[in-house]
């Protein structure tokens, strides 16, 4: 005869977040790296480096699997014997020269964004979004991992405003042209706006905005039209502008910015 056990019940699970209290899915877990990341102390790459290397420990024990599962607020998380915790969080702008590239670290050893910020005493920041090497203006950074998702995601619809310097004098269709977009490979480029804001006799600066962030996009739909560029500079991101930032400098963004821009 099969037995029956009266007593204990077992409890229903989830097979995404363990064990369901009254019907009701616990607190989801997530990947130490990641928690550690999404804290604003580190990259998620420096947070699996610091895994990998013996120097978390979880509840007070050494945790070397960056995939460890986690529950942010029951866990204690130290680093080096240090406890850690949600940091303060920072969001600035920087006015990015050109030639450096928008990278934490360059494998040729060559200069960086973060050269801009040497000696600052500024905790670990990361871009928000990016600019090519050759490309210069308006960058975000923070270690708010949130804040800077919701400003990349393409659904946010932030425009970013750019004066471009090109080397020829564009006529009424050829702006047009720039607004209308061009097939290139499997993509439709296109900018949403593109004026004219001055000539000389065998140059000229856009001012082109636009609403999505593909790769080198205004470069490639210059290139398309046979245009070259010869500087590319941001100067906004949805309602933030550049301003008279000086090149190279940086400075801390208002309250009021951080919101406008969420």
């Amino acid at each position: 005869m099969a037995r029956h056990d009266h007593g204990a019940r077992a409890r229903p699970r989830n097979a995404a977040n363990g064990p369901v209290a009254g019907g009701r899915a616990t607190q989801p877990r997530h990947g130490l790296a990641r928690v550690l990341s999404k804290l604003g102390i580190c990259s998620r790459s420096e947070a699996t480096r610091w895994v990998l290397a013996g120097r978390v420990a979880v509840d007070g024990r050494i945790a070397r699997d960056p995939e460890f599962p986690i529950l942010q607020d029951r866990h204690r998380l130290s680093v080096d014997g240090v406890p850690v915790g949600a940091g303060e969080r920072f969001y600035l702008m920087l006015n990015k020269p050109r030639g450096l590239l928008t990278t934490a670290s360059d494998e040729q050893g060559r200069d960086t964004v973060y050269r801009c910020f040497d000696g600052a005493g500024l905790p670990w920041i990361a871009p928000v979004g990016r600019l090519d090497k050759a490309s210069e203006g308006l960058l975000l950074f923070s270690n708010d991992p949130q804040w800077a998702a919701a400003i990349t995601d393409p659904a946010h619809g932030l425009d970013k405003t750019y004066h471009v310097q090109i080397n020829r004098i564009p006529g009424d269709a050829l702006l047009e042209n720039l607004r209308s977009g061009v097939v290139a490979g499997d993509e439709v480029l296109r900018a949403k706006s593109a004026v004219l804001l001055r000539a000389g006799e065998k140059n000229a600066w856009l001012e082109i905005q636009l609403d999505e962030g593909r790769n080198r996009q205004i470069r490639r739909l210059l290139e398309a039209f046979d245009i070259q560029v010869l500087r590319l500079l941001r100067v906004a991101i949805g309602p933030l502008a550049l301003g008279d930032l000086a090149k190279g400098a940086w400075r801390p963004l208002t309250t009021d910015e951080v919101a406008a821009l969420s």
